[in-house]
């Protein structure tokens, strides 16, 4: 059974880090669920951006209209979506 310490940290067991693929340096979402608190690691960034431009895709598809993402994009959400990309490329390189 985990501990939590004077600081309110937790380790976890490294089973359950190694079967969530939680490593040094990942971000983890903690919530309280039904009176229980959930641990659960951030999404790969790269793989949300996959997902965000399939939604895009097939949302524009159905509305018969089509944009390439990287044209009239707003400069803030291009800002936000290449700092999100270096982070993703930060996170693969190490």
């Amino acid at each position: 059974m985990a501990k939590v310490d004077s600081k309110g940290r937790i380790v976890l067991p490294q089973e359950v880090r190694e079967r969530l693929g939680i490593t040094p340096g990942t971000e983890v979402e903690i919530r309280e669920e039904d009176g229980k608190a959930v641990v659960k690691p951030e999404d790969n960034p790269e793989q949300i951006i996959d997902r965000m431009e399939q939604l895009v895709a097939e949302t524009a598809t159905q509305r018969g209209e089509t944009t390439p993402l990287d044209e009239g994009v707003d400069p803030i959400a291009q800002k936000h979506r290449d700092a999100v990309r270096r982070g993703a490329e930060n996170d693969s390189n190490e």
